[in-house]
């Protein structure tokens, strides 16, 4: 991985050699004015976005910010894969504000408690994203919010001057904002040209089906490849299908792509097979010695691996032209983040332990937002306790499994706690318990354990129509089992424990 060293800034060390001004939207717009840097697939046909279109775009609604706002003011982004989405995040980063990345999925409490959470100014956005929005926020359409002027100056800022909020999935509690400094792209550079084969390759173009809204697309796919000058392709698939993704990659011209492992699932499902790519990256959950063995038949190259989170991502990864891969290892380190198996003393162990992160990482979040006590509990010394579990086999790090019990579904992490809190409100519900089932398509579905209030009465249909309108679509429970009583504490909290093992006895 020397190379990786020598591209990134990365000292001999692997300590970062951060400049002391830092301004992502700056790394993202520094390449050559007739360079492509975003293939358009959203209009029904191909369009190139140079990046100086991108930039003359971003410059508009950058002298429209600067009405509106001051630096360190929150700016919401409700939009789907286009250039317009990556323009407004990097037009509120170039003004010194912060984005808050929104999901088109969410619906009107989930978007309800992060705006409210980030306390954002207004929301960039298109007029499907207006009429999901309502009464919220202002929503501000940024196809018509550009101002036409001069080039406006990029913000003095730092590596840890705020500049994107991204919420968890909310596994304890409402989702909590990662608060990220200017500094998280540069720490994604390293890990995202290794799970690429050393992205920046000729004829590199890179796609995601991950929504942009997400760290995963936001991080590990769109700024990483307009500041390593890769094309990043914008599309919006209705409907993730085998047919779909492959006329989608044939006529974009796309060489490289970060598939989450249910995509990779469906791919397989569907016996499909999609040569010319050069490499395939995935993350999310380890895949494999199947998943693995069926990828070098269907791309004719090895899938890459890697891990991270909201809060520290991207630090570990596969790297196929560097070193073999390991079924069921998540892969090596990444240079500039030190990462162990710590013990129940904050030690590093050669032992199963928690997968730890070492304060320094250019990734790192901040802090979470407005919320000290969190920020403090999700460190132990020096180390970002990921809530995860793994064990060494040599230099590879070897997943083992979730220590909380947020559930994996699709590619998406999601809380349980957020969906209890909205099936609560359900006048007919008196407690609930949401777990996660084993799947084979989708890792889990999210299963819903519900005693119902005396006299009452509630349909599953009913149920999950109620999640469906007020939370994500794709956290809805899939599943949901009526009961007399839960599993309680003495304390009154749910044993999830107990209902995860009730969820996983009823896998046939």
């Amino acid at each position: 991985m020397a190379a990786v060293t020598q591209t990134f800034g990365l000292m001999p060390d692997h300590s970062w050699d951060l400049p002391d001004r830092l301004n992502m939207a700056h790394q993202a717009l520094s390449g050559l004015p007739d360079d492509v840097a975003i293939v358009d697939m959203t209009g029904g046909g191909r369009r190139d976005i140079t990046f100086g279109q991108l930039a003359q775009m971003v410059d508009g609604l950058a002298r429209y910010l600067r009405t509106r706002i001051s630096a360190g003011d929150r700016v919401g982004v409700l939009l789907s894969q286009s250039p317009w989405c990556a323009a407004a995040h990097l037009a509120i980063w170039k003004v010194g504000a912060i984005s808050v990345p929104l999901f088109k999925l969410f619906k009107h409490d989930a978007l309800a408690s992060r705006a409210g959470d980030a306390g954002v100014r207004f929301v960039f956005t298109d007029p499907e994203g207006a009429t999901l929005l309502g009464d919220l926020a202002e929503a501000v359409l940024v196809a018509q919010a550009g101002i036409p002027g001069e080039s406006v100056p990029f913000a003095d800022t730092t590596p840890d001057t705020p500049a994107v909020l991204i919420y968890t999935s909310g596994t304890t509690g409402s989702p909590k904002g990662a608060l990220h400094g200017h500094r998280v792209l540069t720490g994604h550079l390293p890990g995202v040209a290794i799970s690429h084969d050393h992205l920046g390759q000729p004829d590199d173009c890179l796609w995601t089906p991950a929504d942009w809204a997400w760290i995963g697309g936001l991080f590990d796919v769109l700024m990483p490849g307009l500041a390593l000058g890769v094309p990043v392709v914008a599309a919006r698939l209705d409907k993730f299908s085998a047919q779909g993704c492959a006329d989608l990659i044939s006529g974009a011209g796309v060489r490289n792509v970060f598939f989450p492992p249910t995509a990779l699932r469906m791919l397989k499902a569907a016996g499909h097979s999609l040569p010319g790519l050069r490499s395939v990256a995935s993350g999310g959950e380890p895949l494999g010695a199947e998943m693995l063995a069926w990828g070098r038949e269907a791309f004719g190259l090895v899938i890459n691996e890697f891990y991270g989170q909201t809060e520290c991502n991207v630090t570990v990864s596969s790297c196929a032209v560097d070193f073999p891969a390991r079924p069921g290892c998540i892969g090596k380190p990444v240079p500039g983040h030190a990462v162990a198996v710590i013990d129940d003393q904050g030690q590093p162990t050669e032992q199963e332990g928690d997968v730890a992160v070492r304060r320094g990482s250019a990734s790192m979040m901040l802090e979470y937002w407005n919320r000290p006590d969190a920020t403090a509990e999700k460190f132990q010394g020096d180390w970002l306790i990921t809530g995860d579990r793994g064990i060494w086999e040599g230099d590879y790090l070897r997943f083992v499994g979730r220590e909380d019990d947020v559930i994996t579904s699709a590619g998406y992490r999601i809380g349980p706690a957020e969906i209890e809190d909205c099936l609560l409100t359900h006048p007919s519900v008196a407690t609930v318990g949401v777990v996660g089932k084993p799947d084979a398509l989708r890792t889990e579905i999210v299963k819903a354990y519900v005693v119902l209030k005396d006299g009452t009465e509630a349909t599953a249909d009913e149920l999950q129509n109620w999640v469906k309108t007020r939370l994500a679509h794709y956290s809805y429970p899939r599943e949901i089992d009526f009961l007399d009583a839960l599993p309680m504490t003495v304390t009154g909290k749910v044993i999830r424990k107990a209902l995860k093992a009730r969820a996983q006895g009823e896998v046939k």
